[in-house]
């Protein structure tokens, strides 16, 4: 548990800035975010009485130069494992336990309308196939799809291009991660083949996103969106648009540092900083409702034996 004893800030700081200087995506931001780390030492303004107290200043002060959502100094009640990224995936565990795998609601609603929620996360790929697997093929012979992303608050790139094959017919070219290590890139595509039945590429497809949709939420929706295969319908997003890693820096704090950027193919940008902007902006709470009537009303208005004669 977390002491109350006032903590020793300069090793936090001191590892931080160095994790910063090694990986952050962009040098030139590293350097300033540097400073003003090592100027505010100086200053006194990280004299905390815990770690989580610590991580929020600290918190404010990393995401003060550029505004990246992903650079934070995360405090966990838990002891950090000292392994890269083990503090991030020991969390995302236990909410994959408790969420049916990340797929917590698949609900039928009238004239073949189908709703997937996905949340909290998009779960790495190697936990989360089975159940998305599952859950999207079980959707798949609905007329219409609702996707609700409203509470997912990121996850694995892999898992986002792995639900994408789901709601496309043909193997396509999603995103572009660009690595600062190496100045490499690596391109995102959906799947030739998926296990299960695929939704497809030609039915109505429903996005829905709230504030709270983050990374690579961002990025299904994005991706999706920038294809003109879904419409989006909820509140902009919160506009996190850099995969990260973690480095445990003290027992209960972990530094989590932007080490790419995506860019989308058709866009030739991404969602970092704007988010993901709707296509029909309505309050959260009322996205669901609106999604529903536009499928509804698609699905009218489609000719054939469901449609007008």
């Amino acid at each position: 548990m977390t002491t109350s004893t006032k903590l020793a800030p300069a090793p936090v700081i001191d590892e931080t800035a160095r994790l910063l200087t090694e990986h952050y995506v962009f040098p030139e931001i590293a350097e300033q975010v540097v400073d003003l780390l090592r100027r505010r030492l100086a200053e006194g303004a990280y004299d905390a009485e815990s770690a989580e107290e610590l991580a929020g200043l600290v918190t404010a002060d990393l995401q003060s130069v550029n505004g990246d959502r992903h650079l934070r100094l995360k405090h966990h009640i838990e002891p950090v494992p000292p392994k890269r990224d083990a503090a991030s995936l020991d969390a995302m565990r236990r909410d994959f336990d408790t969420s049916l795998g990340g797929a917590p609601r698949v609900q039928l609603l009238d004239e073949g309308i189908a709703v997937l929620e996905l949340a909290p996360m998009l779960f790495p790929l190697e936990w989360a196939a089975e159940p998305l697997t599952a859950a999207l093929t079980l959707a798949s012979r609905a007329q219409a799809l609702i996707l609700d992303l409203r509470a997912n608050r990121g996850g694995d790139p892999d898992t986002v291009a792995f639900a994408c094959s789901y709601l496309l017919d043909q193997r396509t070219h999603l995103n572009t991660m660009h690595w600062r290590n190496g100045e490499r890139s690596e391109q995102s595509w959906s799947l030739p083949h998926v296990p299960g039945r695929r939704f497809g590429g030609s039915k109505p497809l429903y996005v829905l996103s709230s504030h709270t949709t983050f990374s690579a939420a961002e990025e299904l929706a994005y991706n999706l969106q920038q294809l003109g295969r879904a419409t989006v319908i909820g509140e902009p997003t919160r506009g996190g648009a850099h995969p990260c890693n973690g480095w445990t820096v003290h027992p209960h704090l972990e530094a989590t540092i932007p080490v790419g950027r995506a860019i989308n193919p058709v866009s030739g940008t991404n969602w970092e900083g704007v988010g993901v902007q709707p296509d029909i902006p309505c309050p959260a709470a009322d996205a669901l409702d609106r999604a529903h009537a536009l499928a509804l009303t698609r699905l009218a208005d489609r000719p054939g034996p469901t449609g007008p004669r």
